[in-house]
């Protein structure tokens, strides 16, 4: 059998954590800044755990983490 391809853009995207669970970045972050309040960009910082309803589609595009 050959092996099996990690998706290179989801490697970017997603890390596994020790527990299993699955950290992501947030949205809306990169641009367009100046019309955003700080309260929402504050809330933006920091990872996020990925919703349990999307855990398995994230888990078959990185089969080696």
């Amino acid at each position: 059998m050959p092996k099996m391809k990690t998706k290179s853009g989801a490697a970017k995207r997603f890390r596994v954590r020790g527990s299993g669970s699955i950290k992501r970045g947030h949205a809306f972050k990169r641009h367009i800044l100046t019309k955003k309040t700080t309260k929402s960009k504050r809330q933006l910082r920091g990872p996020e755990t990925v919703n349990a309803s999307d855990v398995a589609a994230v888990r078959a595009m990185l089969p080696y983490a």
